[in-house]
């Protein structure tokens, strides 16, 4: 199974988080993962992947402008790929459930398939998506690197339930 994880980073918390993230990920057999920055895609990479997850710092309640500006002018084809999202904030109560909510709105618009594990696999939740305060303490590393980990097995339960 591909997977491509897209970010948006100013600060650097936002790529420490995607890497733990693809840690997760990368805990599954037959997973191939590519870290990019919106700077620097890998549009075939993309294109071919089955999962894209998408991170953005939060501003002022929402995600970030460069991932809006990436977003609405990306001429990839995202229709019927898994997409997720996460988001660093720098204070708990920043705004990242509006960030994630946000993201999953314009990628159900784009007819991607939008999961977030939520509360189905008990602790830690993920309810949109991980979230991590810069990028995170301990438990908030290990939650992300456990969401990376639950996308992949979500997704591969979704498959062997269709056969």
């Amino acid at each position: 199974m591909k997977i491509s994880i897209v970010y948006h980073s100013e600060t650097g918390n936002t790529q420490r988080v995607s890497e733990r993230i693809m840690s997760g990920v990368k805990k599954i057999e037959s997973t191939d993962v590519k870290i990019m920055s919106i700077n620097d895609v890998d549009n075939e990479y993309i294109e071919s992947s089955d999962i894209v997850i998408f991170g953005t710092p939060t501003y002022a309640g929402t995600y970030s402008w460069q991932m809006k500006k990436w977003l609405d002018t990306c001429k990839l084809n995202l229709s019927g790929k898994v997409g997720c999202v996460f988001a660093t904030e720098n204070y708990l109560g920043g705004g990242a459930d509006n960030a994630l909510l946000a993201i999953a709105s314009e990628l159900l618009v784009k007819g991607m398939f939008v999961y977030s594990v939520g509360a189905s696999k008990g602790q830690p939740y993920t309810h949109f998506g991980a979230v991590c305060i810069k990028d995170g303490e301990k438990e908030q590393k290990e939650r992300a690197e456990i969401f990376g980990e639950r996308i992949v097995q979500g997704v591969i339960e979704l498959i062997n339930k269709k056969r």
